[in-house]
């Protein structure tokens, strides 16, 4: 356990206590740069860490309401959490197997701040998602699993 974590933590106002710090070590570490609850559960429960699913739910909200976490909530029932701070980027977001991927786009978003600009307004910040379907035909993520 980072005892750095525990440090953030802390200086946030929260109890620094090993379940906090573990989460935020799985967000840190995590290659899966968008995840749910049931995900970092997952991830707790393979290591048999004891930390149940309510826990991991209450702190993803004290996460997101000290500004360590973003939620997001896109087109789907479920909220998923990334790490906040982190340069800005958009989502693809696929609609029939829920996978979230980033990207940035330079053109994109000047082309933004001119459409704003042209009429009449500043953007103080924004969010691109846009919603797709994978065209890989093995994705093992996909819900429907039907063959296209």
């Amino acid at each position: 356990m980072k005892s750095e974590n525990l440090k953030i933590i802390k200086s946030l106002g929260l109890k620094a206590t090993t379940q906090r710090a573990r989460i935020l070590e799985i967000f840190q570490n995590s290659q899966q740069r968008h995840m749910g609850a049931d995900d970092v559960f997952r991830i707790l429960s393979q290591e048999n860490s004891g930390i149940g699913l309510a826990t991991v739910y209450r702190v993803l909200t004290q996460f997101v309401e000290v500004g360590l976490l973003e939620r997001q909530q896109f087109e789907s029932e479920k909220s998923v959490y990334e790490l906040k701070g982190r340069q800005h980027h958009d989502h693809l977001v696929c609609a029939k197997c829920g996978h979230v991927e980033e990207f940035y786009d330079e053109s994109i978003e000047r082309r933004q701040q001119k459409i704003a600009k042209e009429r009449g307004f500043t953007i103080q910040e924004h969010s691109l998602n846009l919603y797709v379907d994978c065209l890989d035909e093995t994705c093992t993520r996909r819900k429907d699993q039907e063959q296209r």
